[in-house]
């Protein structure tokens, strides 16, 4: 792995979990009814209108960092990619000798040879099949 890939890999890591803590921070649009009527403080470290403007836009802007890391991270791996044109090329090559058949000669016996078992047996007559008759034909 190349270390420019390897740099933007920790650095989209890091982005992502960033987001994931700005989005887990930020407050829903249900908390903000409650501030409506006193519940609650609407004054934070983030001024009178809360932290919704300053969350909103650094997940804005995480989340466009994170976009430019996927599209740097997938251009990075298709240009180191030295995958074969077919997964036969860099296959080795195995050569099988194949085993050789026994020769027949005077000396092998006659009955170690396979025969055919029909030739020896007598053909076998099939019993005919009787025809049942009710009792409503006569």
């Amino acid at each position: 792995m190349d270390t420019i890939q390897k740099a933007v890999l920790i650095g989209h890591t890091l982005i992502a979990l960033l987001i994931i803590v700005l989005v887990l921070l930020q407050r829903g649009k249900g908390a903000d009814a409650g501030a409506a009527f006193g519940a609650g403080a609407s004054g934070t470290v983030f001024g009178a209108r809360g932290s919704s403007s300053f969350f909103s836009r650094a997940t804005a802007v995480c989340a466009t960092a994170f976009f430019v890391s996927s599209l740097t991270l997938a251009y990075l791996s298709s240009q180191n990619a030295t995958a074969p044109d077919s997964l036969l090329e860099g296959a080795p090559v195995v050569e099988v000798e194949p085993a050789e058949a026994p020769s027949l000669s005077e000396e092998t016996p006659l009955s170690d040879l396979p025969q055919l078992e029909a030739a020896e047996e007598e053909a076998v007559e099939m019993p005919e099949l009787e025809e049942e008759t009710t009792g409503d034909q006569e």
